[in-house]
């Protein structure tokens, strides 16, 4: 019968079995617990388990490196073989891998990599759930219907190579969505939280959030299309700002084709994008959003090398005081732009605003201005200006010298983030968020909301 063995054996074994130049074997340990919920009553929840691990092999050719991946789930012993070999003969069958580099090696290994994997479980949910069932109550008695989940994983990753390296790191990642409707279903509202533990989430101030913008819904007023003064929620600000980031290559950007390149082949770096002191920057140990503190690829692509697997990651400014500072590269890429190397880290901040909430923001705004929910159906529209296109979800509404008269309807947008950053008048208190469009993933990050004179509702959408 076949042993399901723990983490560290199976990379350990799967190195051993190795008949390739090179070898990288990633172990990935999920679990997770989920609670959800639906007219103010609980519907269902559970608890699941999980392993997938990825092994790729790289060949030494006359022509170059090659390299070959496969990844599998619940890997046991007797799978390992197999897999490996089908990693090697990817290898062998495949083409000079372009991003091709020496494996890393040189880091220290990680004290805990011989640890049994860190797991979640229904325990975390312990103080949420009551709090969560007292919520129910309150709206139950206000005349308002809850509906959401709430989902919290826990992933161990183990990296082995076959130049030493023996990493480990421990992701939790939680989400709360909660939505408060009206019985006759004719209002809704959105509000999201990202967590690590379920300890820092209140369902009771989410709840009231909620009751107060259903109640600004009571008045309805038809809107057209057009530029408006808009405050951007920092949820909003997460998924504009995150898609900037996935977008900013330094190879593509260099090669002409993203709006960080400059005619001739060169890149904005270092041109002023923000007229406000704005820093966008990543860092794996930033309080309350800590990530990976070294590269995890289990593919290459633009923005990502499996030739890196191990590499350290250090705090990294995208944007420093309004001005374009770096590029994102792998260490192949870096060799081609002459840049510095610069991996994507999975977490995103953006700081240097004021100390205003949003809701001081909305008590200070003189004239018109509309006050937004959520964004959702984000696409690119033309990379040359980072142009997206995208929907409002979840509430606009009207704000009149400092106070929401009303909700309007919802707008289609067309935007690009890094014009966006060019006009933003104002920032407010930068915050943890959970994006909307991108929870999915993408949940750590921290954002202040943003005040734009002139953001373009290009037409009237019927969504809600």
């Amino acid at each position: 019968m076949s042993r399901v063995s723990k983490p560290y054996e199976i990379v350990e074994r799967a190195l051993e079995l190795s008949t390739t130049d090179g070898l990288v074997v990633i172990a990935d340990e999920h679990s997770s617990a989920n609670l959800r919920w639906a007219g103010n009553a609980l519907t269902t929840n559970g608890v699941t388990r999980g392993r997938t691990l990825t092994v790729i092999a790289t060949v030494d050719g006359a022509e170059g490196t090659a390299s070959g991946v496969v990844s599998r789930s619940a890997v046991t012993t007797d799978d390992l073989e197999p897999l490996v070999r089908a990693a090697e003969a990817a290898a062998r069958g495949a083409g000079p891998a372009e991003d091709a580099q020496p494996l890393v090696s040189g880091v220290p290994a990680s004290p805990d990599f011989t640890d049994a994997p860190a797991e979640t479980g229904s325990e975390v949910f312990a103080d949420f759930a009551p709090a969560l069932g007292d919520a129910f109550a309150r709206a139950r008695s206000g005349g308002r219907e809850l509906y959401g989940f709430a989902n919290h994983e826990l992933t161990s990753t183990y990296v082995g190579t076959s130049t030493g390296l023996r990493l480990r790191h421990d992701q939790p990642n939680g989400t709360l969505e909660l939505n408060a409707k009206s019985p006759d279903r004719t209002r809704s509202a959105w509000a999201g939280r990202a967590t690590r533990d379920f300890k820092d989430v209140d369902p009771a101030a989410m709840d009231a959030e909620l009751a107060q913008r259903l109640g600004w819904a009571e008045r309805r007023i038809e809107l057209p299309a057009g530029r408006y003064e808009t405050l951007l929620p920092p949820t909003a600000v997460a998924d504009l700002l995150i898609y900037q980031l996935w977008s900013s290559t330094a190879r593509d950007a260099v090669e002409g084709r993203t709006v960080f390149s400059t005619p001739g082949g060169g890149t904005r770096l270092g041109e002023q994008l923000a007229p406000l002191p704005l820093t966008l920057r990543s860092d794996p140990h930033a309080p309350g959003l800590e990530s990976a503190p070294f590269v995890i690829a289990h593919s290459s692509g633009d923005s990502g090398s499996v030739f890196d697997n191990g590499l350290p990651l250090a705090p990294t400014d995208w944007v420093r005081d309004g001005k374009l500072e770096r590029l994102t590269t792998t260490r192949h890429s870096a060799g081609l732009t002459g840049l510095p190397v610069a991996p994507g880290i999975d977490n995103l901040l953006l700081e240097g605003g004021g100390e205003k909430s949003l809701e001081e923001m909305v008590a200070a705004t003189t004239g018109r201005a509309l006050l937004l929910t959520c964004l959702w159906y984000i696409r690119e529209v033309d990379p040359a200006t980072l142009l997206l296109t995208g929907l409002t979800r979840d509430g606009v509404y009207l704000v009149e010298d400092g106070e929401v008269v009303g909700e309007v309807n919802n707008f289609r947008f067309n935007e690009s983030p890094v014009d966006l950053l060019s006009r933003a008048s104002e920032a407010g208190r930068t915050e943890k968020t959970l994006p909307r469009e991108w929870g999915d993933w993408f949940t750590r990050a921290a954002m202040p909301a943003l005040r734009i004179p002139d953001f373009n509702m290009s037409s009237v959408s019927l969504g809600v």
